[in-house]
């Protein structure tokens, strides 16, 4: 019988970049499907990769080593896309790790809807971005990418709380601060397609900082923690470098985050 651990470790097993896409959105589409028929899909016990699949290229490389972006440039916005295609690969398989690593959780089932529409929306954005650059002349795995995006999975791999704090309440959070500039850097280039996939993105991406944020508060309340005191506790002990600004603060607050959370987090700033 189909199992939704099974599911996520199906996209989770899966190397080449579209594949894992196309996986990803059928399986959300089924796990819909049933949940809307009242059909039951068991969680299952289906155990995740530590690493995903990857395909072989691009290259991976030490954040210091992969060369700076010059996005007044043709080549430096093919660049620029190529990242977000690489966040996003890394988005879908993050968000259908929780899925699995930690399906025997005391958590309700929603909890499992909120992630598995997640990773599909993930898996749409990295195909939106891929199409761009394609248009554009090149691929996914024509550069080389940031080989540290996997960490924040493995540090909190027994902690969910604290994948919470750190994956959607930080590291996507961060998308909601930068992506506005990034939209306007293309929209100023004239390349429309680009500026239609990410402003999908922008929105998007709220609702994803806004299952985190939910779930996070709702761990907090069952379990008698303040959730501003062990927010900050867990991003010190999982994320190197704290929160920048600037920060987004309409949209982090549209997606449950006020400014007590990140702000004591941003050093000197």
């Amino acid at each position: 019988m189909q199992t939704l651990t099974g599911m996520a470790v199906d996209v989770l097993t899966t190397a080449d970049g579209r594949d894992k896409t196309a996986r990803a959105r059928t399986h959300a589409a089924a796990w819909a499907e049933a949940r809307a028929a009242g059909r039951e899909i068991p969680l299952g016990q289906a155990r995740p990769p530590d690493r995903p699949a990857r395909p072989e290229r691009p290259e991976l490389l030490d954040p210091r080593d992969v060369p700076k972006r010059r996005p007044g440039t043709e080549a430096g916005r093919i660049a620029l896309l190529h990242a977000v295609a690489h966040i996003e690969l890394n988005a879908v398989d993050l968000h259908w790790d929780v899925v699995a690593r930690f399906a025997d959780a005391p958590v309700p089932l929603s909890f499992f809807d909120d992630w598995v529409r997640a990773g599909a929306e993930e898996a749409r954005h990295f195909d939106l971005v891929c199409d761009c650059l394609e248009e554009m002349g090149s691929h996914y795995g024509a550069l080389p990418a940031h080989a540290g995006m996997w960490r924040a999975a493995e540090d909190t791999a027994g902690d969910l709380h604290g994948r919470l704090a750190v994956v959607p309440m930080v590291l996507e959070a961060r998308g909601l601060d930068v992506t506005p500039g990034m939209i306007e850097i293309f929209r100023k280039a004239g390349a429309d397609e680009a500026v239609a996939a990410l402003e999908v993105i922008y929105a998007e991406e709220v609702h994803h900082v806004a299952y985190g944020s939910k779930w996070f508060n709702w761990l907090c309340g069952r379990d008698g923690l303040d959730p501003t005191e062990t927010f900050h506790a867990l991003v010190r002990r999982y994320f190197r470098g704290g929160t920048k600004p600037p920060f987004n603060e309409e949209k982090r607050a549209e997606a449950g985050l006020p400014p007590d959370f990140y702000w004591p987090l941003a050093g000197g700033a």
